[in-house]
């Protein structure tokens, strides 16, 4: 006969798995609160409000936010751009460029990259195709991604450079993601299409295997076959 402690503890762990599985998701911040906690004087409660407006759209957030963006703490400023990334503001896009150019956290530039593709204002187009081709490599990673986002063709001509050129494979695989996103946006007979096209043929017998796969990934989505390569 079982061990009754046994199966007690058996039944104690299989009614915290059900709980676990049925329990609800936490809701969402409160966005009152949240506004309060951003002038707190606990810098924790105020990098937590930062990151509430990562998830809570509120455009009364946005000049505290950028506030943030120029603070001391390297926490709460990239806390204020993915929040910024989220909240989107005409009046953030010059002061995000800004900061982007002098600001010495990669973590930071990351966050500020990503904010400002997801802008779509093409007063950053300058600043990325720049990241793009001199920042780290884990900037310039996340770089590529954001001008995909930011819908610009003329950022095809440094992507495809990009995709040939950079020497970290994770960065060309971004490069032919964003080529993907931009390509479509441009007239299949211009020169800077044909230039993204023939770039990604090339990049078909890119030396990393993981590149060449989303190289094929962008080259279907453009409905280009093995017989154009």
């Amino acid at each position: 006969m079982p061990d009754p402690a046994v199966l007690q503890d058996d039944w104690n762990l299989e009614l915290a798995e059900e709980e676990t599985q049925y329990s609800l998701p936490a809701p969402p911040p409160d966005p009152e609160l949240m506004l309060q906690q951003l002038y707190s004087s606990d810098p924790s409660e105020r990098i937590q409000a930062a990151r509430a407006f990562c998830e809570i759209e509120d455009q009364r957030a946005v000049d505290r936010l950028l506030e943030f963006l120029v603070d001391d703490c390297p926490l709460l400023r990239v806390s204020a751009a993915y929040a910024l990334g989220r909240n989107k503001s005409q009046k953030a896009v010059p002061i995000l460029i800004e900061q982007l150019q002098r600001d010495w956290n990669d973590y930071v530039r990351k966050g500020i990259v990503w904010a400002l593709g997801t802008t779509g204002d093409r007063q950053a187009l300058g600043v990325l195709l720049h990241t793009l081709q001199f920042d780290t490599m884990a900037v310039r990673l996340w770089t590529a991604s954001a001008l995909g986002h930011l819908g610009d063709p003329q950022a095809i001509a440094l992507l495809s450079d990009r995709l040939l050129h950079d020497p970290v494979g994770a960065v060309r695989s971004n490069c032919a993601w964003a080529l993907g996103k931009l390509l479509p946006l441009e007239s299949p007979h211009s020169d800077r299409y044909r230039l993204g096209i023939q770039a990604l043929i090339l990049a078909k017998n890119d030396a990393d295997l993981g590149v060449q796969a989303d190289v094929r990934d962008t080259l279907n989505l453009l409905a280009i076959g093995e017989e154009d390569g």
